[in-house]
């Protein structure tokens, strides 16, 4: 036997090890439970033959069968729980046959070459990153079916494969031979799970967390936080019994799929995996830089995927240690294996809206789609003049224009009020402003109901949150950078743009201009508007001009 063989088959009988491990751990739960029943017929059973007699006997008797009634019915309703509960399932568009039949046979090839099952069906998520899912549970596996229900269910857990989720950036990015390279590992994982023991663990350690996840769900009454409490806690204690067991299994089937793999297309993957690591770069500079404005804004980019390539070339040519990575884009790309890539392209970036912002999940007059031709226009100005109006708004506030002051939102007015007086109460205002408009906005939209039926209940994920939080000085170098630019584009003919990876930019004459942070920088933190008077004369800005706002 090959080394590859060798280490394949000790992952497969690790896990295998640490499989059954978890199932003693449910093993000796159902034991527990069932112990006071045990007593209790041995105590029946003694006084019925007359062995165990007495007083002492008889209130034992009724003592224990008592207790034995109320473990039962304590268990059953804790194990009923976790039977019910349905795992989280991660939000994905599916990708059938007829949708991408290409990529279908690829899958199909792959499994047949690793002498592992087909998954089941192939789905799409927002996100650098393919997994296996096993929608498999009770929870899904009934609707539709024509058998009675359980023996439905124990049809679809025998036969079921788990369900291919591809990470969406992957097929627009990598070409056809880097996406079978990296899917190799993943596919052969449907090897390890088609184990009864394996599966019936992953199913128990699911049912767990599920339940755990229902008991901590609010709106419950007294009595049912009471109940939910006590179940809660009981899953949570089993499974603190069998985290460890089952991270280990998880690591074996890994290391198994993995070992399987490396007869397949091993040097491909390589250079697929550094494909992975660009991708992830790229793609979290397009969400957070160019996304995330318009999302704020009610609008949503149409063609993420496609702009994650434009994002990953720019930043190719920009870093050397991606240099030679674009000569790759001649050859044909993964998403080629789609019959429709734009639709599953608008797909997958309305669900990147509602995963990441907390979007509605259908578009509305006020949720629209934007496409990257529009969105300098749409997006990009529309975010200047927003910011232009609130700081107008605050300096009103703050009290009568100044003597020489021009009428109307100027830049010029900014740059007087930010020479004469200190920024912290234009800022304060700034940041009170925002503050107050954030909580106006309406909260995310929920995003599921019951278990199992989405990953993300009610909240998006905390991807934006994890940045440095924003000063009141940054917040207003911000605005007054958007005045400046506004008054670029209504009095010296600069147009607002797009970088892939910077997002919204400035255009004088058809090219990016000069960075404006060091001049407004100095004029909100020290008072000196002579570095952005330069700026201004070099791009031809009147800033005594009114500008437009919305």
């Amino acid at each position: 036997m090959s080394i590859s063989g060798t280490s394949e088959k000790r992952g497969a009988q690790g896990a295998r090890a640490h499989a059954l491990a978890v199932l003693r751990i449910r093993g000796w739960a159902l034991a527990a439970a069932l112990l006071p029943a045990a007593v209790a017929v041995v105590l029946l059973a003694g006084g019925a033959t007359g062995r165990l007699t007495g007083g002492d006997w008889d209130r034992a008797r009724w003592v224990v069968a008592a207790l034995a009634v109320v473990v039962l019915l304590l268990a059953g309703t804790v194990a009923a729980v976790i039977a019910r509960a349905g795992p989280a399932v991660s939000p994905t568009v599916a990708l059938t046959e007829s949708s991408a039949p290409d990529l279908h046979r690829m899958v199909r090839d792959l499994a047949t070459r690793l002498d592992v099952p087909v998954p089941s069906a192939i789905a799409l998520t927002p996100d650098c990153d393919s997994w296996l899912e096993d929608r498999s549970h009770p929870a899904q596996s009934i609707s539709g079916s024509r058998l009675p229900a359980v023996h439905a269910l124990r049809a679809r857990r025998v036969t079921t494969a788990p369900v291919l989720v591809i990470g969406s950036p992957f097929l627009w990015w990598m070409r056809v031979a880097e996406l079978r390279a990296l899917l190799a590992p993943v596919v052969a994982g449907t090897g390890p799970s088609a184990h009864p023991d394996i599966a019936a663990s992953r199913r128990f350690v699911r049912g767990l967390d599920a339940a755990v996840a229902v008991a901590s769900r609010p709106g419950a009454g007294p009595v049912g936080r009471v109940g939910y409490g006590f179940i809660g806690r009981v899953a949570r204690l089993l499974l603190r019994s069998c985290r460890g067991h089952a991270a280990e299994m998880e690591r074996g089937v890994a290391a198994a799929a993995s070992e399987r793999a490396q007869a397949v297309d091993y040097g491909l993957r390589v250079v697929a995996q550094e494909q992975v690591g660009l991708a992830y770069a790229g793609w979290d500079r397009l969400l957070t830089r160019v996304a995330l404005p318009a999302w704020r804004m009610g609008r949503w980019p149409a063609r993420l995927d496609a702009g994650v390539v434009s994002a990953l070339t720019e930043l190719s040519r920009r870093d050397r240690l991606a240099d030679g990575f674009t000569s790759r884009l001649g050859e044909r790309p993964a998403c080629d294996l789609l019959e429709e890539p734009g639709a599953v392209d608008e797909a997958t970036s309305l669900l990147a809206a509602r995963l990441f912002h907390g979007g509605p999940a259908e578009r509305s007059p006020d949720w629209s789609p934007v496409d990257w031709q529009q969105y300098p226009e749409e997006v990009v100005d529309r975010k200047w003049r927003t910011d232009a109006a609130r700081l107008h708004r605050v300096l009103d506030r703050l009290g009568p224009r100044r003597a020489g002051d021009p009428g109307g939102p100027t830049l010029a007015r900014v740059m007087n009020h930010l020479t004469a007086d200190s920024s912290e109460a234009l800022a304060a205002g700034i940041t009170a402003e925002v503050a107050r408009e954030d909580a106006a906005a309406p909260p995310p939209v929920p995003r599921g109901g019951a278990a199992g039926e989405d990953l993300w209940d009610t909240e998006a994920i905390p991807l934006f949150p994890l940045q440095p939080p924003r000063t009141g000085r940054d917040l207003l170098a911000d605005h007054v950078t958007a005045m400046v630019c506004c008054a670029a584009v209504d009095t010296a003919g600069a147009t607002p743009g797009l970088d892939w990876l910077d997002g919204p930019t400035l255009l004088v004459r058809g090219e990016r201009g000069a960075d404006l942070g060091g001049p407004v920088v100095s004029l909100v933190e020290e008072g000196d508007a002579e570095p952005l008077r330069e700026w201004l004369a070099t791009v031809g800005v009147r800033p005594e001009k009114p500008v437009r706002l919305v």
